[in-house]
Formats: C-alpha cells, sequence, structure tokens
C-alpha cells in the first residue's frame, strides 16, 4: 500500500502485519512465545501460522497485537482505551516493535528511525506504560536489532521501579551511622515473572491496593490492640529482623477474620535448629516480619497485606502481596499472656548483640525507651491498672541493655 512521496515509508510501516513477519521468517509460529505484562498482571498467547493470537487463558483467538493487548487491559483496568499492541506485546521476551523495525530496516532502509512511526493500523499513539519494565530484568533473549539508547526520560520512569522505603532491621544506631545490616529493597510484583526456585525467598515484593487493580478487598479484618502492642514491642527490642504468627477467628458470615492473638518468634531468623522447634510451638498459626527503619516518627508504622493467590490458569505465578484495610478493636485490659509473652522476650534478648541500648538517645531529646514508651501508647488498654506492670518491663529492658 505504499504511495509516493516522503511518507511512503511510514505507510508501508503501517502495513506490516504479525503475517509478514512470519512470512519472512522473523517470527516463527508457537505455544505461549507471546505476552504481556500490565499493572502486575501476565497474559501469554500462542502465535497461529496465520497471523492470529490465542489466548491461552481462555483460548480466545484476536486478529492482532492490538485488539489482544486492548483486551488484556480492559480487563485489568476497564478505563484503558487502547493497548499499545506493537509496544506492549512481546515475542520470545522483546517487543513486538522491535521486530517491525528489524524488517524495515532490512526490507525499507530509507524508513525513519526504530523509534518514530511505529503505530499499527487503527492504533493510537501513546507512551507504553509500566507493563514493559519487569521484561527488562528476566534476562531476555538480545534484540534482533541493535536498539536505541534510553532517552533521559525514559530512565527516570524506570527508576519509579524502585522503592522509596527500605524495610529491614531497625537501625538503632546514632544520627548519621549505617545499619549493621544492609536494608533490603523491595521489589515491584511485575518484575517477579513465574516462580523461579533459584530465587531469594527472602526477596521483599512491594504490595499493591485493590483499587489500583480495580478490586474490592474480599474480606474485612480487624485486629486487637494486644496483638499490636505485643507485635509492636516485638518489634522494638532488637536491630535485626523479627518475625511472629497471629492466630484469630474466622466468621464465614461475615467475612470477617478477627486477629485476637500474637506469637512472637522466640529465635533468630538465622539459627536453622531453633526456628523448627518454633515452627512447631506456633503450627497452623499467621504472622510478622521486615521493621521498616525508615520511619520517622515515634508510633510504628503497621501495614497488614494478603497475598492473593494466583489464578487457577496460571498455577507457576507468584501471588500477588495486597494492601489490607483493617479494623481496630481496643482492648479494655492487658491479658496475662500478652504480658507473659513481653516478659519472655525481654529475658530471650538479654545480653544479646543486636539488643537495643534503650538508654540511648534516639533523636535529640528522646532515648530509645521513650520512643518504645510513645509507639505503644496509642495500643495500651483503656484499664490503666496495667501501668505499673509495664513500668516494670521497661525497667528489665534498662538493665538488659
Amino acid at each position: 500500500r505504499a504511495s509516493g512521496g516522503s511518507r511512503g515509508a511510514v505507510l508501508t510501516r503501517r502495513s506490516i502485519t504479525l503475517r509478514v513477519l512470519l512470512r519472512d521468517g522473523l517470527l516463527e509460529p508457537a505455544r505461549g512465545v507471546l505476552s504481556i505484562y500490565y499493572l502486575g498482571k501476565k497474559f501469554v498467547g500462542d502465535l497461529g501460522a496465520d497471523g492470529t493470537i490465542t489466548w491461552q487463558e481462555t483460548g480466545q483467538v484476536f486478529n492482532s497485537p492490538s485488539a489482544w493487548a486492548t483486551h488484556c487491559k480492559r480487563l485489568v483496568n476497564p478505563a484503558k482505551k487502547s493497548g499499545c499492541g506493537w509496544a506492549s506485546v512481546r515475542y520470545k521476551g522483546q517487543k513486538l516493535d522491535q521486530y517491525k523495525a528489524a524488517w524495515l530496516r532490512k526490507h525499507q532502509p530509507n524508513a525513519p528511525p526504530a523509534d518514530e512511526s511505529l503505530v499499527s493500523e487503527g492504533e493510537e499513539e501513546e507512551m507504553p506504560e509500566e507493563e514493559e519494565e519487569e521484561a527488562a530484568r528476566e534476562g531476555r533473549a538480545p534484540a534482533p536489532e541493535p536498539v536505541a539508547p534510553k532517552k533521559p526520560e525514559e530512565r527516570s520512569k524506570k527508576q519509579q521501579c524502585k522503592s522509596l522505603v527500605e524495610p529491614s532491621g531497625m537501625d538503632h544506631g546514632p544520627p548519621g551511622k549505617r545499619p549493621e545490616t544492609k536494608p533490603r529493597v523491595p521489589v515491584r510484583y511485575c518484575t517477579l515473572g513465574t516462580r523461579d526456585s533459584a530465587r531469594n525467598p527472602q526477596t521483599l515484593v512491594e504490595v499493591t491496593s485493590f483499587a489500583a487493580i480495580n478490586k474490592f478487598q474480599p474480606f474485612n479484618v480487624a485486629i486487637s490492640s494486644n496483638v499490636l502492642l505485643l507485635l509492636d514491642f516485638h518489634s522494638h527490642l532488637t536491630r535485626s529482623e523479627v518475625v511472629g504468627y497471629l492466630g484469630g477467628r474466622w466468621d464465614t458470615n461475615t467475612q470477617l477474620l478477627t486477629v485476637l492473638r500474637a506469637f512472637p518468634c522466640r529465635t533468630r531468623l538465622g539459627d536453622a535448629e531453633a526456628a523448627g522447634a518454633v515452627e512447631e510451638e506456633v503450627h497452623q498459626l499467621g504472622g510478622w516480619g521486615p521493621y521498616y527503619h525508615g520511619n520517622p516518627g515515634v508510633e510504628s508504622k503497621i501495614a497488614p497485606f494478603w497475598v492473593m493467590p494466583p489464578p487457577e490458569q496460571r498455577p507457576n505465578d507468584y501471588g500477588i502481596p495486597m494492601d489490607v484495610e483493617v479494623a481496630y478493636i481496643q482492648d479494655g485490659f492487658l491479658t496475662n499472656d500478652v504480658l507473659q509473652e513481653m516478659t519472655l522476650l525481654v529475658e530471650f534478648y538479654k545480653g544479646a548483640p543486636d539488643l537495643v541500648k534503650f538508654q540511648e538517645l534516639w533523636n535529640q531529646d528522646q532515648t530509645y525507651l521513650d520512643k518504645l514508651k510513645g509507639s505503644l501508647a496509642s495500643r495500651t488498654p483503656k484499664e490503666q491498672n496495667f501501668t505499673p506492670i509495664l513500668e516494670q518491663i521497661y525497667s528489665l529492658l534498662k538493665l538488659s541493655s
């Protein structure tokens, strides 16, 4: 369909189809060679010899990358107007528009550069979105032709994948001192791909909101203030990361999960022998982990999440960590099990090299003990009769450190 004039090459570019690329050997029909990543979701398709795309999950057939990309993206984001198909769909890990550019360099050497006029017939021209970011980290095969270096604005967009927080063991050192353990920076879910035995099981993954994927939280959660108090207390005792389990009650009628008990693990994460005994002790109960040392305020930030399992059609995907909204229940008094757990924790960490020195200054005006008390203040029960017991536990902390 080329016409005379300087725009003839652009028209030829727009007329390139999967069928053309298959005919000239740049692509080969096969199962599972096409993929789309969008807002944490992965879609896999088969490329047919006739240039059609079959979506593996449903068996639906699409006549173009644009049609398939638009359909998939609208399932995740109904407001999506177009699919940016040739820039979104990947063949064996590389964008289809790169194969289109390779075809043009071979057959139309006078065509515009690879980063111009890559829009296919009937597509809107739009900026590629974040669905492309994870594939670059999965060790894909090289592109069929060299790709131009990324522009500065594109690099800055990639940097948005990096988290602004650094969950890790709490940095209790003086201002300006580096933490003793290197912070683990969380990655975005979209970078994970499918399950990989080589992946570090301690990898931190950023949570996703239900609103971001146009879903509602499928259940409600309520947490007792006593649980939060014990969890927060445990997190303040050591510079190392801590872990524990949560237990409660599930109401099938109201779809309400009520967390009523906390079970701190009195073991180092690196102590494999002790870890087995702790696991057995709190068998079938649920947990907490990294401490956010970058929190500038006195009160701890506790962020519950739920790992949403992958769809049945994609069992090899990782579950998605979802940010969970929670209702907090103010307890009227401290229970004996909470007080006992607090005492046992003090005893466990007593004399440990990573124990927080509570008499040292946390900031210019407050010690680490002041910080701990301030954080627990909103989680203490209404009944004040237990205040002397808490002060006794605080005194034990001073002596221990």
